[in-house]
């Protein structure tokens, strides 16, 4: 009778415990969620030159989240997809979380660099430059990575031989002089009228420049070449 009773006990434990297992919600792999943040920030330097190496840190391995089907990584505002950064995957159903992981990004490229002394507001040529190879993820934005970018335009201030160029430490080469007499083009929905000005000042391709026309009138429109300046309505 003992023995009965504790046969019919031990099967009805294994029972219970088998139905709080099924009950129990399973638990999301953290290396997954690794591999998505690899797979977002390399997505994200897919537009970059050179050679891109994506190392992700590793996750607390006592955390524990809910199984996410479909987890998503994003980058929080003004967060840079290179260099040490932060990624951020979360989830939305069927449970809500959030989780930021650190990664390391580096991308192995060539740059542009002074290979002389640049003075400034002196109009850069192409034997003053030369090409480096390094980790320019490491570098701030804007950084030079093809000399044509470079070639024509001017400092803002003087560089020493050696110094990566960036795009905000050089000018463009004016397409625009002041006291330039121009064409104005003015351009809408289906329409354009061209006509005379004179600049007030000076400009680079694509940067915005004031003329006045013969009748007095202050207009604002775009630099191009040719002594042009769109004005759009």
């Amino acid at each position: 009778m003992i023995r009965t009773l504790f046969v019919i006990l031990s099967a009805a434990s294994l029972f219970v415990l088998s139905g709080v297992a099924q009950a129990a919600p399973a638990i999301q792999n953290l290396n997954a969620l690794r591999a998505v943040a690899e797979q977002f920030l390399m997505a994200q330097a897919a537009g970059l030159p050179g050679e891109v190496s994506v190392k992700v840190g590793a996750v607390d391995p006592r955390t524990a989240l809910a199984h996410c089907p479909a987890p998503e990584a994003f980058l929080q505002p003004g967060a840079r997809a290179w260099g040490k950064t932060t990624v951020g995957v979360r989830c939305t159903a069927p449970s809500s979380w959030t989780i930021f992981i650190q990664a390391q990004v580096n991308v192995k490229a060539d740059y542009v660099a002074a290979a002389v002394p640049l003075a400034q507001g002196q109009a850069v040529e192409q034997g003053q430059l030369m090409l480096v190879k390094g980790d320019i993820a490491a570098m701030p934005n804007g950084i030079v990575t093809d000399m044509a970018q470079a070639i024509g335009r001017t400092p803002t201030v003087s560089l020493a031989a050696g110094t990566p160029l960036r795009l905000d430490l050089l000018r463009s080469k004016p397409v625009v002089q002041q006291n330039q007499a121009v064409r104005l083009v003015l351009s809408g929905n289906g329409f354009s009228v061209s006509a005379e000005g004179r600049a007030i000042g000076t400009a680079g391709e694509g940067q915005v420049v004031q003329v006045r026309t013969p009748s007095g009138t202050v207009v604002s429109g775009t630099a191009k070449a040719g002594g042009m300046v769109e004005v759009a309505f």
